[in-house]
């Protein structure tokens, strides 16, 4: 399962996000989402785990916890094309 991971301090790294996860299971990958042009961290990631059951345990165990002084919002992410279109 694809989790969504949001309000993250700017100055937390992918293995500090491992880190908080890995005690409620397998991670397959994390990935902080970075600006491509400054390389600084947009403040949310993705985390993959393999397994449901784990996944959904590590959502309900972490979503408004602390992390670096900022409560982090977890949630299972959604297909980008499930999203509303921007408005410019």
């Amino acid at each position: 399962m694809n989790i969504y991971v949001g309000n993250l301090s700017y100055e937390v790294t992918e293995d500090e996000v491992r880190d908080i996860f890995s005690p409620h299971g397998e991670i397959a990958s994390v990935s902080i989402i970075k600006d491509k042009y400054s390389g600084q961290s947009k403040g949310f990631a993705f985390i993959e785990m393999p397994t449901q059951a784990e996944a959904e345990e590590a959502i309900k165990a972490l979503n408004e916890s602390e992390l670096k002084g900022r409560n982090i919002k977890v949630n299972q992410a959604k297909p980008k094309e499930e999203r509303p279109k921007r408005r410019y």
